[in-house]
């Protein structure tokens, strides 16, 4: 069984007749291979996660600080992060194939000792898409597009769960306390779009700007998604606590399981849109009664932009 157990479907994925082929990654460079590769090393998390869901993870021999779904990625030797890789743990894992996000500083100095290196950094719903079908291609597996199709119809399951009435909701989406937002142009985004609901931030503004704190108050959504860490420091924001939904307490707090589940463009996103219609059918129907003390909930989160694996600040920032 794969992971996409919240629309109850095992997908079976049958292994390709190995033959040599070529892979070309988001870099444009092309990494030949003799049969797929049945040592491999991942460095960022949601390549982790797609490795698994297309059913090999016993093929991995090493991953990322951060990559830590499906539980058992826990036990594998950890070789650094992406933009901190120990090379020589990796040199000496000996692997057939290393996959990486193309913003790792790794890339040239693995290629120079001589492995395979496949560069691939989903950002985009199309993007999680085709990069499914890229490592399905270096797996030497069939059913990446099934896999797809799955998801695909969980999120649209998602969408369908909420009642049109949820379509005039303004959502703001902190992905850090920086505060860093999720925009329109963000894979978090387009899920959100998806939703029905619309985003406070302007496509214009990049996928996940810096915003000036007082944006967020002029805005004055109907709903604030954030993680525990972005909670604790709200309350020093000036402007805040008179916001609409600060003050209804429409706030859907992500625990660190949860926000690592949002934030990483891999195959878990359909779990991601179910998470954040929940949040939006408990709370974009707070305004018809009063809300409950103590709904609030979460426990603090200590990952980092490159183990969410997407780059905050990829936009410009908004001071208006």
């Amino acid at each position: 069984m794969r992971y996409l157990r919240w629309f109850g479907v095992a997908v079976l994925l049958p292994a390709v007749t190995a033959h040599a082929f070529e892979v070309t990654d988001d870099r444009g460079i092309s990494v030949s291979f003799v049969q797929p590769p049945q040592r491999i090393v991942s460095l960022l998390p949601s390549l982790t996660e797609t490795v698994c869901e297309l059913g090999a993870c016993a093929r991995l021999v090493g991953v990322d600080r951060y990559s830590d779904f499906p539980a058992s990625v826990k036990q594998l030797p950890q070789v650094g992060g992406g933009l901190d890789p120990n090379i020589e743990a990796i040199v000496a894992l000996k692997p057939d194939v290393v996959l990486m996000a193309t913003s790792s500083r790794a890339g040239e100095r693995l290629r120079a000792l001589g492995l395979k290196v496949l560069a691939l950094e989903p950002k985009t719903h199309a993007d999680v898409k085709r990069v499914l079908g890229k490592v399905g291609q270096v797996l030497g597996v069939r059913d990446a597009a099934r896999v797809w199709r799955v998801i695909d119809a969980a999120m649209q399951a998602a969408a369908q769960s909420l009642p049109q009435s949820i379509g005039n909701t303004r959502v703001y989406f902190e992905v850090n306390p920086g505060p860093y937002g999720a925009g329109e142009s963000s894979f978090i985004g387009e899920t959100l779009t998806r939703l029905g609901v619309k985003n406070i931030i302007p496509a214009k503004l990049g996928p996940f700007p810096k915003l000036n704190p007082e944006f967020i108050v002029r805005a004055n959504p109907d709903v604030i998604m954030i993680g525990q860490r972005s909670l604790e420091s709200m309350g020093q924001r000036p402007g805040w606590a008179g916001m609409r939904a600060m003050r209804e307490q429409r706030l859907c707090v992500f625990t660190t399981a949860q926000s690592d589940t949002l934030v990483r463009p891999g195959p878990r996103m359909a779990e991601g849109a179910r998470l954040m219609a929940q949040c939006l059918a408990d709370k974009a129907g707070a305004r018809r009664f009063k809300p409950t003390a103590g709904q609030v909930s979460g426990v603090a989160t200590s990952h980092f932009y490159e183990g969410w694996g997407f780059a905050c600040g990829s936009g410009q920032i908004s001071t208006s």
